[in-house]
């Protein structure tokens, strides 16, 4: 209800029904969330109000029932006892589907569910005792992650204070391009990496230098043998290639990308302004970067172009996966990007809905000594 039904009716009801029930559809997705935002709780009290009256405009009356009425006082819950997903059922009943696959004798399902949970636990317990032993049922081309890569944030912390020392160089060598934030932009992209390289070097034959062990590592560049892999775990999230997708039916290569960077109206833009702006793509290649001390995945991705984006009244995101641009800027860090789906249209062929889906709460101990 939160994320497929609004799409599946988007064909087959009228406009003023299709809002009506997309309405309810949001405002479920909106206590559901792990965060809650504390000063939009009345609004959004206000709102589901309205929804209702909606919904009694083209639902027969019998379906207003004391279920449909306790809807209004959701939000009030929410308000006193948290957000939803710390008191909701579903976890349990999860659970009990899974010992109810216990069971193989149905004159004693109690004994059945005991002896495979004490068995799974010891099981359990065991592996954690076993070093070096290769995961059975698991493509070595999925194994992943255990490399602990180095986080983007760490690189950015690290290369800052130099990406402002290159751009006052850019701008001391070309004075004439000082005015030009484009031309200086794209010079320092084009240029950056061979000037970081001769920097640290320099800096290092100092006898006092700061220069970190992960700086020298990233500016000596990576190693030539970059291996390809058709899908990546990071934060507890999976990664397919396209190629990866086609040949399954669940879809994990849809990404979408947050970027402060430049926007400009036209190629002719002398002005342009420096602000957010989100990117939507489809995996194509998995890297695994390897500086020596540690490694740092990224993906090449095939991004949509503005042309191939739109929103529509009720804030869905459509866009066009035929519609490619960027390519002169494909890759992208995999700790920077969110995972999203896209939904075919049932409205508009040859375009597809972006759905979003809260990550998962996860913490990668793999190799954590320290919980073993």
């Amino acid at each position: 209800m939160q994320q497929l039904l609004p799409v599946a009716i988007r064909s087959v009801l009228e406009k003023p029904a299709r809002y009506a029930i997309t309405r309810l559809c949001f405002f479920f997705n909106a206590i559901c969330a792990k965060t809650v935002d504390v000063s939009k709780l009345d609004k959004l009290e206000e709102d589901v109000v309205v929804t209702l009256c909606l919904l009694e405009k083209y639902v027969p009356p019998s379906f207003f029932d004391i279920m449909v009425h306790l809807v209004v006082h959701l939000v009030r819950e929410v308000r006193l006892c948290g957000p939803v997903y710390f008191r909701w059922m579903y976890p349990f009943e999860r659970y009990m589907k899974v010992l109810k696959g216990y069971v193989q004798n149905r004159t004693r399902p109690e004994g059945c569910i005991a002896e495979r949970y004490i068995a799974e636990e010891a099981v359990e317990f065991c592996t954690q005792h076993l070093s070096n032993v290769s995961t059975v049922g698991v493509p070595s081309s999925q194994k992943m992650g255990v490399s602990k890569p180095l986080s983007s944030c760490t690189n950015t912390e690290e290369v800052l204070p130099y990406i402002e020392q290159h751009m006052i160089h850019i701008r001391t060598a070309y004075p004439k391009f000082r005015k030009r934030t484009k031309w200086l932009q794209d010079k320092h992209n084009s240029t950056f990496i061979q000037w970081l390289r001769f920097k640290v070097q320099s800096e290092l034959e100092e006898d006092n230098h700061g220069v970190s062990e992960n700086l020298r590592w990233l500016a000596a560049g990576p190693n030539m043998a970059v291996p390809l892999y058709r899908s990546y775990l990071i934060k507890g999230i999976k990664f397919n290639i396209k190629a990866q997708d086609d040949v399954r039916t669940t879809q994990n290569s849809g990404v979408y990308l947050l970027a402060h960077t430049m926007q400009v109206a036209s190629a002719k833009d002398k002005n342009p302004i420096l602000s957010n702006m989100g990117f939507y793509g489809v995996i194509q290649e998995i890297w695994d970067l390897d500086y020596q001390k540690f490694t740092i995945p990224v993906f090449r991705c095939d991004w949509i172009d503005s042309s191939g984006l739109v929103v529509d009244e009720l804030g869905f995101t459509l866009v066009d996966l035929s519609k490619i641009g960027h390519r002169n800027d494909q890759f992208v860090l995999a700790s920077q990007v969110k995972q999203i789906f896209f939904v075919d249209d049932p409205m508009h062929r040859g375009w597809s809905v972006v759905l979003s889906m809260p990550n998962r709460e996860y913490n990668d101990v793999i190799g954590d000594e320290s919980l073993r």
